[in-house]
């Protein structure tokens, strides 16, 4: 047999009938390394057996990194202060408003509990110092929460590249940043947050890689857990609503490619709809209410945040003035009441005998609201066309119904609730509110139609449970309480104003909370207490206003979006001066301006690449995974980001520094996955592979280089600093002062 020349196309085996063998087309041998990197195979050996050890190293780093001087400064710092307090309350069962969900707070409560912290230390204000109170297990706990990113994010990145020198570089970054170290030290809920946030992401890829074994333990293991850390995330605070808007968006796409999916039939496309029905909705969402289930059931002592909620909910706190009370349940003329408004601490309506000033509308009585209870919130319903004594039992009850025009009689100073076309002191185009008239003798501009939301005309109206709201008669506005606080004249009480903007607002709406009628009978507030799911959406309604009325303290440092991708402003979280222990939130400005510049190198060769597909250019094998893990791994990522960092463009509420951190994840892992591309692209025009390889290696060592000295040069924001601030030249931080806009 003739053997075959060098170069020549290989021969076929001779057919059965012993014909001559015909040349075949040639075979290619496929390329073994990128022409634009080093050579790609799904893992190589040496790389799949260093995976278990660098998880090892990376996570021993990040503990160590996020674990060392843990227990310094021993003072409150910065939002210690609230947070710290809250898991205190959580110990001692007392019921606070908190404009986030309660599951950081329940946490945080819980690790204080757990590791011998009694509840008693007061938070009052930053610099406070422990003394002998256990903090540590709280620290501890958030350290530990913030210590798991690391390893999640390695996990990540390594699950979306294959590419361990990807996952590797970006669990760096995360190590050696000092803003996610110091945000991670402390009693606060941003690393509980992140936390969930990564977990929930990791789980979301972990699942899209058991694709090929839909419905299997793993598969169904993965997309459950993803849907246990959306209920987490969403439950420290609403901005966990990003990473849900992100899931569901994954899962969209990966629906839409089933459905896609002709080998796949309809039965078996509708039970994948279900499962992921079951797991990223009907999941989060049932763990989500059991959390607040779960808060309420602890929290069932009367506290400070008693005045944000209604009359009803606070009648079921122990120690409020309301539980275990007994009151008529329907609303009738002659009745004593006090009226309540549903605006967030909108206080009782009051008055007393003291006029307002010269030159503020009518020198008539002063009416407004007082957020405490007093004799002077109290007022008498009468007919408003009647002087009948409503108390002689001979008179027969007569229930007040919608739609009734009545008057209001201030019990204390006889005088009516009153209202003219005189502008409000406070706010413009509103008008005023006073007391008018003699013994109950007053005119026409006393006269209110009452009116229940969602009701018809004559249906009663129930103590604590109706939302009602009174229209003046002659005039047409509504009365409400706008929020503003009244000067001394107005003993800095609350302005009550006639609105002649008809729309119902919580400012404009009221409802009866003490009510005395000795010829009604009693009944227990607790017929009236409001179901599960009615306290669930108030406490969301709650939670919403207030969040969107944060408005910042005096001398707070607030920043804009903008400022957050440059490191433009850091923020003090403990000391002030050079005789302070100082500790100062910033980003390690080397890693964030590299991870800013990756975000723009990113979409440049996302680009180019997307471009490059679509001319329908010939790729090697190992060229195609590059573009898999660059548009698809990167583009998650991506999305990510936009998805943690545009919408605060859109707040209108107070934003901080440390709002962009979970943004700053994603970015972190974007940076992984473009250099480790990138350098591999790079590494491809030279030969042989040995130098490629050293190229490649050469990029990353740099890269990791200049991230650890940075943290060398940087680490006392996060560790703590004593003596000249940094603008001072004899600081040793005076060379580090890159930006003004920095107060170290």
């Amino acid at each position: 047999m003739r053997r075959a020349r060098p170069g020549a196309g290989a021969l076929r085996m001779p057919a059965a009938g012993g014909g001559q063998a015909r040349p075949g087309p040639p075979r290619h041998r496929e390329s073994r390394r990128l022409p634009g990197g080093p050579a790609r195979p799904a893992a190589p050996p040496a790389q799949a057996a260093a995976r278990p050890a660098a998880l090892a190293f990376v996570t021993l780093l990040s503990f160590a990194s996020r674990f060392h001087r843990l227990p310094e400064p021993p003072h409150v710092c910065w939002d210690e202060t609230h947070f710290g307090k809250m898991g205190s309350y959580y110990i001692n069962r007392t019921f606070f408003f908190d404009v986030h969900p309660p599951l950081g707070k329940m946490l945080i409560g819980l690790a204080g509990y757990l590791s011998g912290y009694d509840g008693t230390f007061p938070f009052q204000k930053p610099g406070d110092r422990y003394e002998q109170h256990s903090y540590i297990g709280m620290r501890g706990f958030c350290a530990f929460l913030g210590s798991c990113l690391v390893p999640f994010a390695y996990l990540t990145v390594l699950e979306l590249s294959k590419s361990l020198p990807a996952a590797l570089l970006t669990a760096f970054i995360l190590i050696f940043d000092t803003g996610c170290i110091t945000l991670s030290q402390y009693i606060l809920l941003d690393p509980i947050l992140m936390f969930f946030l990564m977990a929930a992401v990791l789980s979301m890829v972990k699942c899209n890689s058991c694709a090929d074994r839909p419905f299997s333990a793993s598969w169904w293991f993965w997309l459950s857990l993803t849907g246990v850390n959306l209920a987490g995330a969403m439950g420290v605070k609403f901005v966990g609503l990003f990473v849900v808007l992100l899931v569901g968006l994954n899962t969209i796409y990966d629906l839409w490619n089933l459905l896609g999916n002709l080998s796949l039939s309809l039965v078996t496309f509708g039970k994948h709809l279900l499962a992921r029905a079951l797991c990223l909705i009907v999941l989060p969402l049932a763990l989500y209410m059991a959390m607040f289930a779960v808060h309420f059931t602890v929290l069932n002592k009367s506290g400070p945040g008693d005045g944000f909620f209604s009359s009803a909910f606070q009648s079921q706190l122990v120690g409020n003035n309301l539980h275990n009370v007994s009151v008529p349940e329907h609303l009738a003329y002659g009745s004593v009441v006090t009226m309540k408004n549903l605006r967030m601490a909108g206080g009782y309506l009051h008055s007393h005998w003291h006029l307002y000033p010269e030159g503020v509308g009518a020198r008539q009585q002063q009416v407004t609201a007082y957020l405490h209870k007093d004799l002077n919130n109290l007022w008498i319903i009468k007919k408003h066309d009647s002087d009948t004594d409503l108390s002689n039992p001979a008179v027969p009850v007569e229930f007040v119904r919608h739609g009734d025009i009545i008057r209001l009689e201030h019990k204390e100073t006889s005088r009516n609730l009153h209202s003219h076309q005189h502008e409000a002191p406070l706010t413009r185009k509103h008008f005023q509110v006073t007391g008018y008239g003699i013994n109950g003798t007053g005119d026409s501009n006393d006269f209110w139609r009452i009116e229940v939301v969602g009701r018809k005309a004559g249906k009663l109206i129930k103590v604590l449970r109706s939302q009602v709201r009174l229209t003046h008669v002659a005039t047409g506005c509504i009365l409400g309480s706008s929020g503003k606080t009244l000067p001394k004249w107005g003993w800095e009480q609350v302005e009550v104003t006639c609105t002649p903007y008809l729309k119902d607002t919580p400012n404009s709406l009221w409802n009866f909370e003490d009510h005395i009628n000795p010829r009604l009978p009693n009944i227990s507030l607790d017929v009236l207490k409001p179901s599960f799911a009615e306290i669930l959406l108030e406490s969301h309604m709650v939670m919403i206003r207030g969040n969107s009325g944060l408005k910042p303290k005096d001398n707070e440092v607030t920043s804009k979006p903008w400022h957050w991708p440059i490191n433009y402003q850091g923020l003090r979280f403990s000391g002030v001066n050079e005789t302070d222990y100082r500790v100062y939130l910033l980003g390690n400005p080397v890693i964030w301006w590299l991870n800013l510049v990756t975000i723009g190198l990113y979409l440049l060769i996302a680009v180019s690449t997307a471009v490059t597909l679509k001319r329908g250019v010939q790729l090697t094998s190992e060229h195609k995974e590059l573009s898999r893990v660059v548009l698809h791994g990167g583009g998650q990522i991506m999305l990510g980001w936009l998805l943690h960092y545009l919408p605060f463009f859109m707040m209108g509420r107070v934003l901080y520094f440390h709002h962009y951190f979970p943004a700053m994840l994603f970015s972190s892992m974007l940076t992984g996955i473009t250099w480790d591309t990138l350098l591999k692209f790079c590494a491809g025009f030279f030969s042989p592979s040995t130098i490629s390889r050293k190229v490649y290696g050469g990029g990353f060592l740099a890269l990791v280089l200049l991230i650890v000295y940075s943290f060398y040069l940087f680490h006392p924001l996060s560790y703590g600093m004593i003596g000249p601030m940094a603008s001072d030249p004899n600081s040793p931080m005076a060379g580090l002062r890159w930006m003004d806009s920095w107060e170290f």
